[in-house]
């Protein structure tokens, strides 16, 4: 054994020694660390431990999100959102006792002691940690005050935040409907509702697009991290994430057309369509009169309502799409095209027109008492001989008059993003027998000829009716155009499937009534050769004529209370060569579809085809000083005007 010889156990204290010393400097790194930790929080942190040791807390409070924007089809916004200032109240935050806090806040704010009851009542209905608001739409002086004074306003929170506003007014209120407060009926029809919806600033769509478009415009809701100390003050804010707004939404709708149509339309209780006979795009869906849907977002005062509630024009009713009208004449295209697939009459086929018909004991007269004598096709929608209409019912039945006018779509509800889309009435048989469990008689088809007895049909439908008419295809109306910026693909609508030949004798029909020298229309016609225009009046009673009635003389509209006059009612197309725009317009109790209904589409048509005010060369000259002084009366909606944005 040499001197140098290693001994047993070295090579093991070596490996021992090693392992303590990375132990020992672990354990150094350790405490260290937990050092200066210490340090940090008895020195750099010690204000906020102590404020917590207090009693103070970290909350998170949602931040209602920006609602989306909605543009017209120009990008013009229809729907946009501006600064609003208001306060708040938590309950919990206030110490249970919320009564002395308001007190102390109405010596800042304008607080009435009847507006006082109503919130102290609201608050004993809303839990504890449900922020109520106390007031809104504050000056900014006001805003600034209660901030100041926060420190001693328990449970107070001064907020900036946004609020629909609608800059149209009522120009498209019927279609964009408005937003309010979310109210425990609306939290009881959803299931597991967003949490967003129980904050007192969040805006709920209640009616028309705001409210079927809901999911689309709401956005997600951010959040903030905030400190309250045991007086449920808020000290500081320690984060903030904002929500994600909605999505902009651009609706097919036209605001200058629909700005001109509600003016056009004036006073009356009248509703108007306009649609793009080859996309569907709705470019107007005006209902007169109507009311400003910004007072329902700030809350409508009780005057204001009832006032809406008691007016005999109904503004509050949505007539384009609610309201359900006899058609009257305008339902003649449907009835003569039924005839005319069904190959029981041809269009030279004629009856002959005494001033009335007789059918099941009874007679059904024609609105000329002198009669048309013998009619084809052509003339008799021209002319709009109801007789000729009797005769073909009696010919084809009941159940063919009403298929066809399901094909072209009356009878049954559009899927559009509106409140209350009524489905209307297209009847046969079996309809009467499950409504009112009697059988069908033929005076029932003879009505139905006319668009009288129990035929129903919205503007909207009246209108898609017209736009199939004139291109032959499965039209279907949409308002959608695009979202966030993805334009909504333009559908391919099917062919009606309907003779040519018949088309083009219903078409040259409706030409005839515009431009024929007997025309019921003629007036009304346009005047350039490339807006050609063809169309339809009617003209619907509301009341039953008696047989001693029409024997001394059938009461004239003006000489009857307004509710009892007729509906007056008028379609069209234009151009004739290649159309592109399909109106209906329905005014109530109007009288004559001829002279009230069909001057009012024209102008608006006319609008639609020129881009702008109608050109006063493009009508009669007799009537171009009257078109003159109503334009000029006109306030009429300017493109460049002030556009809402994110504030």
């Amino acid at each position: 054994m040499t001197r140098n010889a290693a001994r047993p156990g070295d090579e093991a204290g070596s490996s021992v020694t090693r392992r303590g010393l990375m132990l020992a400097g672990l354990q150094l790194g350790v405490v260290t660390t937990l050092a200066l930790k210490l340090r940090s929080m008895q020195v750099e942190q010690a204000e906020e431990f102590r404020l917590l040791a207090d009693g103070n807390s970290i909350k998170i409070r949602l931040l209602v999100p920006a609602r989306g924007l909605i543009h017209d089809r120009n990008g013009i916004i229809i729907a946009g959102n501006e600064q609003n200032y208001r306060v708040t109240l938590t309950r919990e935050e206030a110490g249970g006792d919320v009564e002395p806090v308001l007190r102390r806040l109405a010596r800042l704010i304008p607080i009435s002691e009847a507006r006082m009851a109503e919130l102290l009542e609201e608050f004993t209905k809303r839990s504890a940690v449900t922020p109520i608001v106390l007031a809104d739409r504050l000056s900014w002086e006001q805003f600034s005050s209660i901030a100041v004074n926060a420190p001693s306003l328990a449970g107070v929170t001064p907020e900036a935040g946004l609020s629909r506003a609608y800059p149209r007014a009522g120009d498209l209120a019927h279609v964009l409907g408005y937003v309010g407060p979310v109210s425990d009926y609306d939290l009881s029809k959803i299931e597991n509702p967003d949490p967003v919806l129980m904050l007192p600033e969040f805006q709920l769509g209640k009616v028309g697009f705001e409210a079927r478009m809901e999911d689309v415009l709401r956005g997600k809701a951010g959040q903030r991290r905030v400190e309250v100390n045991s007086a449920g003050r808020e000290m500081r804010q320690l984060s903030r994430q904002e929500g994600d707004q909605g999505a902009t939404v651009q609706m097919t709708l036209d605001a200058q057309l629909q700005n001109y149509a509600a003016q056009r339309m004036g006073a009356e209780s009248a509703a108007a369509v306009v649609m793009d006979a080859q996309t569907g795009d709705i470019l107007t869906i005006c209902s007169s009169p109507s009311f400003d849907p910004n007072k329902f977002v700030r809350g409508i005062s009780s005057a204001d309502y009832k006032a809406l509630m008691n007016h005999d024009h109904r503004p509050l009713a949505d007539k384009t799409v609610q309201g359900v009208y006899p058609p009257g004449s305008t339902f003649k295209m449907i009835t003569l095209l039924a005839g005319l697939e069904s190959g029981l009459i041809t269009p030279g086929s004629r009856f002959y027109c005494p001033g009335y018909t007789t059918a099941g004991g009874r007679r059904f007269h024609c609105w000329s008492r002198g009669g048309h004598g013998s009619m084809d096709a052509v003339n008799g929608l021209s002319q709009s001989c109801d007789v000729y209409y009797y005769e073909l019912a009696q010919k084809i039945g009941i159940d063919r008059i009403a298929d066809m006018a399901r094909r072209l779509g009356l009878g049954q509800r559009h899927d559009l993003p509106m409140s209350a889309v009524a489905d209307g009435i297209a009847p046969d048989g079996a309809w009467k027998q499950a409504r009112y469990g009697q059988a069908w008689q033929v005076g029932d088809s003879l009505n139905a000829s006319i668009g009288q007895g129990y035929v129903l049909a919205s503007p909207l439908q009246l209108a898609v009716m017209t736009a199939r008419i004139a291109s032959g295809r499965e039209v279907r109306p949409r308002l959608v155009r695009a979202i966030d910026g993805v334009t909504q693909p333009e559908p391919d609508f099917p062919d009606l499937g309907l003779s040519p030949e018949n088309l083009r004798i219903a078409r040259l029909g409706m030409d005839e009534v515009m431009n024929g020298a007997r025309g019921t229309a003629r007036r009304s016609r346009i005047l350039r050769e490339d807006w050609r225009m063809a169309g339809k009046t009617g003209t619907s009673q509301v009341r039953n004529i008696t047989a001693a009635e029409r024997a001394r003389g059938v009461i004239s509209n003006d000489q009857l209370p307004w509710n009892r006059r007729d509906h007056a009612l008028f379609v069209c197309y234009a151009p004739v060569q290649a159309p592109r725009y399909a109106v209906s317009v329905v005014v109530e109790h109007g009288g004559g579809g001829s002279a009230v209904a069909a001057p009012v589409a024209r102008d608006i048509l006319l609008f639609a085809l020129a881009g702008g005010l109608p050109p006063l060369d493009a009508v009669p000259d007799d009537q171009r000083a009257a078109m003159e002084e109503r334009h000029n009366a006109m306030t009429l909606f300017a493109p460049e005007a002030p556009r809402l944005t994110r504030a």
